[in-house]
């Protein structure tokens, strides 16, 4: 007992050492900035986790330093012109699926595009992202893991969440640095109206509220047992079903697209829940986002565009179809039919418009394949690192990355250094500008670290050595360097112990040898750098899960989507219990019977 004790006063002390340091550096850094000084390392009063501190502390000069050199470099590259940015993001890609054309010969498909860009920029060989679709898009759009905004779980209709009252989105921060921003996409982060694009900072949204089975969920596919039991319609008549609101779709009345701008604030449900409308939605959003920046730069106004397709439908392929990739999977056909040809109409309006040089565009994938369970023909499968979709091994979370911006990356370039989805979020922002930079919130941890050294210097030049993934609201595993500690494991004594749970990601990219004798060395430093991320979240709480009503204030609203929105989901008469209660209450996570790596 006296030993755990002893261990507790000792963190607390260190981190109150830390938490002092920090507040001494925040505040020399305002005071700098009030000098009319450099920014230095730390950003403003921006809060990062507390394991950025141990780095900070010991590259501070350093960083210092280079911060001056990169600011040079820009204002020398760029002419002092602040970037476009472009942040192209697709879904459940591993690591090389793009840029590395070896790497597609054995997957039968290619992207002469995207490959070209890996070519004109740099890949980026340690992009880390969330385990799944939804916390990567919420980790991207808020600085944040997805566990501090309460949007984690991969939603499906109806799910009555959405983003805290408080966010700040990456719109948001870049509107103060004054760029026209645009989202165009796929969004999947809630479907309540505090999660609207528009009114989170995007001049423009053009936005599919869920994922690719929203392509199943039609008449079309029920017919062909894509989808089971959603469309009564094209059903046999049994006389057994009582409860006639347990489904929302059989009535259809969820809402799969929306769009809206700042400019009437409205909402509107774009075209309905039809499978012509899925099939229609990324032709519209290319060309919405293509007319978005052919404005910005026609009106001289920097621009910031989130631009992340839907690539793949789940559901049947036309009886005519002829298939484009020799792996006729639905990943290769949604490479080469859409994807990469939508990316090169987009690099050639870029030179078209003269803006190319200048414009930051980053190209990725939002976590890894999905490879457990996948839809027959899905043309999905591992890459070099084991796992997929969900799971917190490398192959779920680290991805195909790359970046072009020719006024400053060099052709050719390769970063091995460790960056995550949250870090564009800062680094975005500390290219806008210094109004941009103000915008970002200063009340919680930013898990976002700027990454400008990286892309202005190139590998080595990183400021990040160590990630944190979660899987729903449980911290699965922490990295740090090439060392990945496994916190959860389906063998009870494994992450108990911390004996058998560290891998090396060199030797052992697939995590299957855990280092005993060899490793034992890493156990402790594993609990500290563990103790210090829960120490802070004490006292930066993760905020709690935003739910309530869906669909509310769409100006064009189809009556059951009203119905929907209503008070309760039918008029149920008189019920001993709030009918509507389980729209604001939280299920407690369920990690029984988890596999190694989820």
């Amino acid at each position: 007992m006296h030993a755990v004790v002893a261990v507790v006063v000792s963190l607390t002390s260190f981190f109150v050492a830390t938490t002092t340091h920090t507040a001494d550096a925040q505040q020399q850094n305002q005071t700098s900035s009030e000098n009319g000084g450099g920014g230095g390392v730390v950003m403003g009063n921006i809060i990062h986790d507390a394991e950025y501190y141990i780095v900070e502390a010991q590259n501070r000069q350093k960083w210092k330093e280079q911060d001056k050199r990169v600011a040079e470099k820009l204002d020398d590259s760029t002419a002092g012109r602040r970037p476009n940015i472009i942040h192209f993001m697709w879904d459940d890609q591993p690591f090389g699926a793009v840029g590395i054309p070896a790497m597609q010969d054995y997957r039968g498909y290619s992207t002469p595009n995207l490959n070209k860009q890996a070519e004109e920029g740099v890949i980026f060989t340690r992009m880390y992202t969330e385990p799944s679709c939804t916390p990567t898009r919420s980790a991207a759009l808020t600085g944040q893991l997805a566990r501090r905004t309460g949007v984690y779980e991969v939603g499906f209709g109806v799910e009555y969440v959405g983003f805290p009252e408080d966010t700040t989105t990456i719109g948001d921060v870049m509107r103060c640095g004054n760029y026209t921003t645009g989202f165009f996409g796929k969004a999947h982060v809630g479907d309540m109206s505090s999660s609207y694009l528009h009114k989170r900072g995007f001049d423009e949204a053009f936005v599919s509220v869920y994922n690719q089975v929203s392509s199943v969920w039609n008449p079309i596919e029920e017919r062909q047992n894509k989808v089971i039991g959603l469309n009564p319609s094209v059903l046999a008549k049994e006389n057994y079903t009582m409860d006639k609101t347990f489904v929302p779709g059989w009535d259809d009345r969820w809402v799969f697209f929306y769009e809206g701008n700042v400019t009437d604030g409205k909402t509107r449900e774009w075209c309905g829940t039809s499978r012509a409308c899925y099939d229609a939605f990324d032709e519209e959003a290319k060309n919405r986002a293509f007319k978005f920046i052919r404005r910005a730069v026609e009106e001289d106004k920097p621009f910031y565009v989130a631009w992340w397709p839907l690539l793949m439908d789940l559901g049947s392929n036309s009886p005519n179809k002829t298939f484009e990739s020799v792996q006729r999977g639905m990943v290769g056909e949604g490479y080469e039919n859409f994807l990469d040809p939508a990316f090169g109409e987009l690099m050639d309006l870029l030179e078209e418009l003269n803006v190319k040089n200048n414009t930051l565009v980053v190209s990725m994938s939002d976590n890894g394949p999905m490879t457990h369970n996948p839809p027959p023909g899905m043309g999905m499968g591992e890459g070099v690192f084991r796992g997929g979709k969900g799971d917190f091994l490398e192959g779920g979370v680290r991805v195909s990355a790359q970046a072009s911006w020719p006024d400053v990356i060099p052709p050719g370039s390769r970063a091995h250094d460790m960056i995550h989805v949250t870090d564009l979020y800062t680094t975005f922002a500390k290219l806008g500008g210094g109004s941009a930079l103000d915008c970002i919130p200063t009340d919680r941890i930013i898990d976002g670290i700027d990454q400008t050294a990286l892309l202005v210097e190139g590998d080595s030049n990183g400021r990040r050595d160590h990630v944190f993934i979660y899987v729903g609201p449980e911290l699965g595993a922490s990295v740090k360097n090439q060392y990945k500690m496994h916190w959860r494991s389906s063998d009870p004594l494994q992450a108990a112990s911390g004996i058998t749970s560290v891998f090396e990601l060199y030797n052992d990219p697939r995590e299957v040898s855990p280092m005993v004798v060899e490793g034992l060395h890493f156990k402790e430093p594993f609990k500290r750098m563990r103790a210090r991320h829960d120490l802070w979240i004490e006292k930066y709480p993760h905020a709690k899960t935003n739910k309530g009503p869906a669909f509310t204030d769409i100006e064009n609203a189809r009556e059951e989507t009203r119905e929907l929105t209503s008070n309760a989901p039918v008029d149920l008469g008189d019920l001993p219990f709030d009918v509507n209660a389980f729209k604001t209450y939280e299920l407690p996570f369920d990690a029984s019977g988890a596999r190694d790596g989820m």
